[in-house]
């Protein structure tokens, strides 16, 4: 009779024993090779100094991360996303660099109920009409960051500006978001292939249109040579010239020095934003790295404090995806831009500042913050998203 109740007693014991958690694999599908391998390579070192922060544990689980490099390829990337979904198993898919990449890819991580949490593509489309419960931003709708230009451009007076940028989603978002606030005159818009790294012939076109400010977004490689042509062209100086933080960033900084010196630049991040979580990250980063971090890395961590929040919410079960949506979304986000909330389309409300290319107390070109152009800003499209 004893050992029946002790037989029933170890029984209930194992009964109420949780279960023997998941590892937590995360398919890290980005750029890392290519005139825009730098963006990809940021976001992965971001990600992994954040999994370090963490103990290599987001969430309390023991996190795998299976790493791919996309090629700035549509196909490829597609393909990759397949092989994170059938073969590897993974529970979900970050790193994506380019909007294309990332409309392309989320049929198949959809139909796979595989969560994609976006560290930087963020297109209109996915905001909108075609949002969808596995899809996530941890950094911004594209239009955002550009809006913030487009009202520092019109509450400063300009009446004639000129427009430059790669012809893809996020280049198309791009000028959108800088018009939906700037009312002047447009004596240009002009889009140029993506990867284009000459641009004499437009930049003859932007001198005759004779504006008195320019709006380009030039990301990676394109950024880099653009900044860099335009000073050649006897343009710096002569004609202000402005972008969103992708255009000036430290990817683009380093390469191009001086060249941007004054160039005023729009972000949801900057290095000197002052909180204790940035000022770890800034210091972990350039200790761990030996280069100051981009907003690509800024994103890439906390795209990694948003799953390590989700996942620790639900307490490690990976297996109920609508708990594990409801987590996501409903999470409030203590990153290194302070707290951010999720709105129904799963894209984020947060400050966008305006920065100053400037040169740092160590001789560094980097940016510093000047203005909060916005606070708290919601995306333009989330009225016609039908989740609620």
């Amino acid at each position: 009779m004893t050992r029946n109740l002790l037989t029933l007693a170890s029984a209930l014991a194992l009964l109420a024993t949780p279960a023997a958690a998941d590892t937590l694999k995360i398919g890290m599908i980005t750029t890392l090779s290519g005139p825009g391998a730098g963006l990809g390579i940021d976001i992965r070192d971001g990600f992994a100094l954040a999994v370090e922060h963490a103990g290599g544990k987001l969430g309390g689980q023991d996190t795998q991360v299976i790493e791919a490099d996309d090629q700035q390829k549509p196909d490829v990337a597609v393909g990759l996303a397949n092989r994170m979904v059938e073969r590897d198993r993974v529970q979900m898919v970050t790193g994506v660099v380019w909007s294309n990449l990332a409309l392309a890819m989320l049929p198949t991580l959809a139909g796979g109920q595989t969560f994609f949490i976006s560290p930087n593509a963020g297109p209109s489309q996915l905001a909108g009409a075609q949002c969808n419960p596995y899809f996530f931003n941890a950094a911004y709708q594209n239009d955002q960051i550009h809006e913030a230009v487009g009202k520092h451009v019109q509450d400063e007076g300009f009446k004639k500006a000129y427009l430059m940028a790669p012809n893809y989603p996020a280049g198309k978002d791009g000028l959108a978001g800088f018009k939906r606030y700037y009312k002047g005159a447009v004596a240009g818009e002009v889009y140029t292939q993506v990867g284009q790294l000459d641009y004499a012939a437009e930049l003859a076109q932007l001198k005759a249109a004779a504006p008195d400010a320019v709006y380009v977004f030039y990301p990676g490689g394109m950024g880099i040579n653009f900044i860099k042509q335009y000073e050649q062209a006897g343009l710096k100086g002569a004609v202000p010239l402005f972008g969103p933080g992708f255009s000036f960033d430290q990817d683009i900084l380093s390469a191009v020095g001086e060249s941007a010196l004054g160039v005023k630049n729009s972000a949801q991040w900057s290095p000197d934003l002052d909180n204790a979580a940035n000022k770890t990250f800034v210091a972990d980063f350039k200790a761990k790295y030996g280069r100051i971090p981009s907003m690509y890395a800024a994103q890439g961590y906390d795209t990694a404090l948003l799953i390590d929040t989700a996942v620790k919410a639900v307490g490690g079960n990976l297996k109920d995806k609508d708990k594990l949506r409801a987590a996501l979304a409903s999470a409030k986000l203590q990153s290194l831009r302070g707290e951010v909330a999720f709105n129904t389309n799963h894209y984020p409300i947060h400050n966008i500042y305006l920065r100053e290319v400037v040169k740092g107390a160590d001789g560094a070109v980097t940016n510093k913050t000047v203005a909060t152009v916005f606070a708290n800003h919601a995306d333009a499209y989330v009225k016609d998203c039908p989740m609620k």
